[in-house]
């Protein structure tokens, strides 16, 4: 058995003893499913089972086409908003979390609600109800338009500032200098993010951090497993659909950390071949929302092109796991 190979970041090995010749494939651990995601498609799957078709679904369960097909073909009904869902019907909300307002719009429709919101968003939404009643400018560094974002901002709408990276923070403006917090998408890239706090603190120098780390265990993981092996790839593969900020963030870190070219596919069938050509080196990887089977058919297919070569690049081992939503909890034995 060969033995492990530092990656350039501590933690992060993978099983060569040296670089081989010839052509190879270096697979990030971690990668895929998350503990939020793997329990919002799990509400979603029993839900069907215990109530049948249809059960709605606001929004994307969570950003991956795939997933979403697969469920849509099992009697999930995916809308915009509650006001599409039948008076009465059941609907479940999706990973990303929802405001208020949008609670208070299903009950006013009688709707039966399963909230699949992950949680460490509600962690988030927490802290920005928290930091409303004592008053604070909250400072929400996220993607405008973002649903998570969206979810996040309508808990304390009156007090949160939207700021959409680095370039955003010389608009932003605050009524009280020393009462200035910062939150953010828990999706972003932690680079990024940090960015963006040095210079709002630059601005502000009294900025009040979070009480915990608001971007997930998951998404910082997965960037840190791409950041080991990028600078040793000619190619990143990122698997994950282009609306999964996650997955976007991954392209962008693969480039920053030093690989030559970085794609997000959905498919394999999406891979260009000559994105190939003159590679030795191919690194792939998923972001959170990404089922392992998508993974497995763009290593198959890189197989078939002469990349049979997968050695694992490790930086963490993630054990977390979230129970399901209350409704869909089994019911304890008496």
């Amino acid at each position: 058995m060969s033995s492990a190979v530092n990656m350039g970041i501590p933690g992060a090995v993978n099983s060569a003893a040296a670089k081989p010749q010839g052509k190879r494939v270096l697979l990030a651990e971690p990668r895929g499913y998350c503990a939020g995601v793997d329990r919002a498609v799990e509400t979603v799957e029993r839900a069907l089972e215990k109530h049948g078709a249809p059960v709605y679904v606001r929004k994307e369960i969570v950003h991956n086409r795939h997933v979403v097909e697969t469920l849509s073909d099992r009697g999930a009904v995916f809308v915009e908003e509650v006001d599409e869902v039948p008076e009465g019907a059941l609907v479940v909300f999706s990973a990303h979390g929802v405001s208020p307002a949008v609670h208070d719009s299903a009950s006013s429709r009688q709707l039966r609600t399963i909230d699949a919101t992950c949680p460490l968003v509600t962690k988030v939404h927490q802290e920005a109800k928290r930091f409303a009643r004592d008053d604070y400018d909250i400072l929400l560094i996220g993607h405008e338009g973002h649903e998570e974002v969206e979810g996040t901002a309508g808990e304390a709408p009156s007090h949160v500032q939207l700021v959409d990276g680095p370039d955003a923070v010389s608009r932003v403006s605050v009524r009280d200098e020393s009462r200035v917090v910062w939150l953010s998408q828990t999706t972003l890239s932690v680079d990024e993010t940090m960015e963006t706090v040095e210079r709002l603190r630059q601005r502000f120098p009294d900025l009040q951090d979070p009480p915990s780390d608001d971007i997930c265990y998951a998404t910082q993981n997965r960037q840190v497993a791409v950041k080991a092996m990028a600078p040793e790839c000619d190619l990143v593969i990122v698997v994950g659909s282009r609306n999964s900020s996650n997955s976007m963030r991954l392209v962008e870190v693969a480039l920053d950390a030093g690989a030559t070219a970085s794609y997000l596919v959905d498919y394999a069938k999406e891979i260009d071949p000559a994105w190939l050509d003159g590679v030795t080196t191919v690194g792939v990887t998923s972001g959170a929302s990404v089922p392992e089977i998508l993974v497995e058919g763009v290593l198959e297919y890189l197989a078939g092109r002469g990349f049979g070569s997968v050695q694992p690049v490790t930086t963490a081992n993630e054990t977390l796991v979230f129970a399901l939503p209350r409704e869909l909890r089994p019911a304890r034995r008496t």
